[in-house]
Parts: C-alpha cells; sequence; structure tokens
C-alpha cells in the first residue's frame, strides 16, 4: 500500500508541475524496481519489506499487468494516427501531377466516372470557360463550373447587387449588396474553390467582345436581352467557338447548345426577335425563383460534357423546361441554309 500512495504522490506533484507524462511514468517506474529491490535483497521479516507489503512475485506480476496494458494504450494510439485522414493540401501544396494534391479527393467522385476520369478531369482543368452574366443563369452555371474543376473562368457582367437579386441569383450573399457583380461572384467561387483561376470582367459585352470570346474555348450566354444573345451569337460564330445559350421567362425555360458547322447557330434557331412584350424580362414579367438554378445547372452540365466529350450533347436540339406542368420537350433544330450569321463564315 506506501508504494502506491508514493506512486500516487508522484504522479500528482508531476501534473502540479506540468512534468511530462514520460518523466511521470519513468519516476514510478523507478519506484517499483526499488519495491521489487528491497523484496529480492532482504530477507523474510525484515521491517522495509513487510511496510512496503507483498512479495517479489506480487509485485513482478503487477509491473508486467500495467506494462501489457501501457504497450496496448501506445499500440492504439499509433493505429489511429495512422487511421487518421491526412489534412487536405492548401492550393500551394505539392502537387501530384496535374493536380495539387487536396484537388484529387475534392474531385474523386468525378474521377470514378468512367465518363469522365482521370483524363477528363485533366480536360476540366485545362480548360478555359467564359460566362456571359452573373445573374439568375450565370450563379448556379458559375458556381458548378468551379466546382466541377474549370481550371479558368471568366466572368463579364457591368451590373451591381440589388436586393431584387438574391432571390434567384445564388452566387450573390446579402453582405454583397452594392458590389459589382462580377467581384461578388469571383469572392464566392474563390471561396468555394481555390483551385481555379477567375476573371472578373465589368463591363458589357459590345462589338469589342470577340477578341475576349477568342481567349476562351467554351462560351456560356446567360444574358437577359436577346440584343446580346445575338450579339454574343454572331462573335462566338466569327471566333469559331461552341456557345451554350439558355433564357428564362416567368415559369418556363430553354437551353442549346450553338456551334456551326456540325449544328445550327442561336441566329439559326431565333432569326428574328419577338415583337416587344411577347418575350419579357424577368424584371417586366416575374420568374419562379428556383428556374434559374434549374437552367443554369443544365448550362454547367453541357459545358462538363463539351469538355470531356462525355454523352451527347444539345447540339441540333433544343430543350424546353416547363416547371409549372413539370414537363420537359426536346425539339430538333436545323441549320439554315440563308442563316446570314453562319453561312457567311462556314
Amino acid at each position: 500500500m506506501t508504494i502506491l500512495v508514493l506512486a500516487a504522490g508522484l504522479w500528482i506533484l508531476g501534473w502540479a508541475l506540468a512534468t511530462p507524462k514520460l518523466l511521470r511514468w519513468g519516476a514510478i517506474a523507478l519506484l517499483w524496481a526499488g519495491a521489487m529491490l528491497v523484496h529480492l535483497a532482504l530477507p523474510d521479516g525484515a521491517a522495509l519489506r513487510a511496510s512496503i507489503g507483498g512479495d517479489a512475485r506480487t509485485w513482478g506480476a503487477f509491473g508486467v499487468v500495467v506494462a501489457l496494458v501501457l504497450a496496448y494504450r501506445a499500440g492504439l494510439a499509433a493505429l489511429r494516427r495512422r487511421a487518421a485522414p491526412l489534412p487536405a493540401a492548401s492550393p500551394s501544396g505539392p502537387q501530384s501531377g496535374p493536380f495539387a494534391a487536396g484537388e484529387l479527393s475534392r474531385y474523386s467522385r468525378h474521377i470514378m466516372l468512367r465518363e469522365i476520369g482521370g483524363a477528363g478531369q485533366v480536360r476540366l482543368k485545362s480548360a478555359r470557360v467564359l460566362v456571359i452574366g452573373a445573374g439568375g443563369l450565370g450563379s448556379p452555371a458559375l458556381m458548378y463550373l468551379a466546382a466541377a474543376g474549370v481550371g479558368t473562368i471568366g466572368v463579364i457582367d457591368d451590373d451591381v447587387v440589388e436586393d431584387s437579386n438574391l432571390s434567384r441569383q445564388i452566387i450573390h450573399m446579402t453582405d454583397a449588396l452594392g458590389l459589382p457583380k462580377v467581384q461578388s461572384a469571383k469572392d464566392t467561387l474563390n471561396a468555394l474553390n481555390p483551385y481555379v483561376t477567375v476573371l472578373p470582367y465589368q463591363r458589357r459585352m459590345d462589338e469589342s467582345s470577340e477578341s475576349l470570346i477568342r481567349e476562351y474555348d467554351l462560351i456560356l450566354d446567360g444574358s437577359d436581352t436577346m440584343a446580346t444573345r445575338y450579339l454574343v451569337n454572331a462573335a462566338c460564330v466569327a471566333a469559331g467557338k461552341p456557345l451554350i445559350s439558355a433564357a428564362l421567362t416567368q415559369w418556363e425555360g430553354q437551353i442549346s447548345v450553338y456551334h456551326p458547322p456540325q449544328s445550327p447557330c442561336f441566329a439559326c434557331v431565333f432569326p428574328h426577335a419577338p415583337q416587344p412584350g411577347l418575350a419579357p424580362a424577368c424584371a417586366e414579367a416575374g420568374v419562379l425563383s428556383p428556374l434559374p438554378g434549374v437552367i443554369g445547372a443544365m448550362m454547367a452540365v453541357e459545358a462538363v460534357k463539351h469538355i470531356t466529350g462525355a454523352g451527347e450533347g444539345l447540339a441540333g436540339r433544343l430543350l424546353i423546361y416547363d416547371a409549372l406542368d413539370a414537363q420537359v420537350r426536346s425539339i430538333q433544330v436545323k441549320r439554315n441554309a440563308n442563316c446570314p450569321v453562319c453561312n457567311a463564315v462556314a
């Protein structure tokens, strides 16, 4: 009993003095070794042996049990350290081939897909995609492109974030009110995926924008005016760039991929702008809050498919989604032999 009391006293004293556990266990081991030495060296009946209690066999067995318990705990701790996940690498961390170490885990579900795999993910990382508009359609498209690992994402918009945007333009947060939409979008995308490069352009699309379009591999048009859509289409045709264009109104959305000569251009399908009042903007007619998310996500899906070569895209088909009646229709569309836009350069 005396030895156990002394051992407890040593442990408490070491804890009070913030002595490392290893030293505390060492002191107790020395105390145990001293007790064993007393029992082995002194004859039976010696006063010191009696004060310690027990005999050499008892203290030897006690030492073996304690050693086994400590060895078990040490082994269990080592196994836990080996099983613990490694911390994610920072964007500036070591590269594993074309990817930083953290990217392999981030994109693992993509890489598992037979249609994408590692080669497809490399193509996504190498791709340059320009998104026109950081509004209802651009918001989900941008977020999914960044999440999917598209390496360079450009976003062009001249607007600022307003209260009326927040119900459907999910890339913008309340504390971004008053900020340029491109800056708000960049902040959100950088927070979502620090491995992608986001290039903001705070300006409108105009006749000089063809040079910008030529810098990218794929264009996504989420603008909200027919004039801009025609301008973007003409610039994409002239630059030979594939275009994914979508539009919304109230409960309905539509999307297609335009890339002549393999498919029609936007002007082939919509040769004339609708009469005033027939296709009002969202600000005039209203729009279902989740609808841009549905169509914008479709834009990102088509972009990923186009970049990786997975599946069959919407080139030559116009997909129309009616949220109110829960219907999806796909219409075959063909090139217009008299199209003044794509036939002039094809």
